[in-house]
């Protein structure tokens, strides 16, 4: 069992990565929730705009959960939450539009989401015991997402041409995305590993991924073949905020995260 430790009991340079950690967890739930809470209408059918909206407010209480845990490395939350500019986010990069169609959508379900939660279990012994007691209850959750998405993505896959081609497109555009997210075999990432707060990073958990997914992607035949053995680029990669670009979400999007047309109606 691994020795628990607190946000003090942790080398400056240990503190670091764990902050970034943590806030690259928050804003990719955040995003992602809302990005289901946008097809809620849009949903091909109405159990799944059901669904859209219960995975959006999941998505929505483990941001929260995530976000506060940030108060133990001095962070306003109130500012992360609703005081940021786009470029500020560090967020799956994936995330920073909305899907354009459904195959867009399912994409995410069944590969972004799985991937968010690969990288909470390798938090599940965290050293650092403010992780560990959240990520539980969390990853339960998690279970319903991971079975709607699979569901929806082997559904469009045996769907017809037409169907599984558009799906190929979306995870073309989304996975080699998502494999680099989980970063390099770096200095920082090993640190962490090292000190307990993970136990696996970079490669490590990129298999474990690919391993998850392996079932999805042999719906898609050779063209999942050849994703499957996507080689991660790492140039202009920020480790920090696992993103190459800095623009960040589209700017309506954080507009409506940072409920500014609420604020706007108090204020009247």
């Amino acid at each position: 069992m691994a020795t628990t430790v607190e946000t003090t009991e942790l080398t400056a340079e240990a503190q670091e990565a764990v902050r970034a950690l943590i806030l690259v967890l928050a804003d990719s739930k955040r995003l992602l929730g809302m990005r289901y809470a946008e097809w809620i209408l849009g949903a091909p059918e109405l159990e799944a705009g059901i669904a859209c909206a219960s995975m959006a407010q999941d998505e929505w209480g483990h941001a929260r959960l995530f976000y506060a845990l940030l108060k133990d490395f001095g962070d306003d939350v109130a500012m992360l939450e609703h005081g940021r500019e786009p470029a500020a986010y560090a967020n799956l990069e994936v995330l920073d539009r909305e899907p354009a169609d459904w195959f867009e959508f399912v994409a995410l379900n069944a590969l972004a989401d799985t991937a968010l939660s690969v990288q909470c279990e390798a938090l599940r012994g965290s050293a650092y015991a403010p992780l560990a007691q959240r990520v539980e209850k969390l990853l339960d959750e998690e279970r319903f997402h991971a079975a709607h998405g699979a569901a929806w993505f082997r559904r469009l896959a045996r769907g017809g041409e037409e169907s599984r081609a558009a799906l190929v497109a979306a995870v073309e555009r989304t996975l080699p995305v998502i494999l680099r997210w989980f970063g390099p075999d770096s200095e920082s990432a090993g640190r962490l590993a090292g000190e307990g707060v993970v136990d696996a990073a970079g490669a490590a958990l990129r298999a474990r991924y690919l391993e998850r997914i392996g079932p999805l992607l042999d719906e898609l035949g050779d063209a999942g073949a050849a994703l499957r053995a996507t080689t991660p680029s790492f140039e202009g990669f920020d480790e920090t905020v696992r993103r190459v670009s800095r623009e960040g979400p589209d700017a309506k999007t954080v507009a409506r995260i940072r409920g500014d047309k609420n604020r706007a109606f108090l204020m009247d």
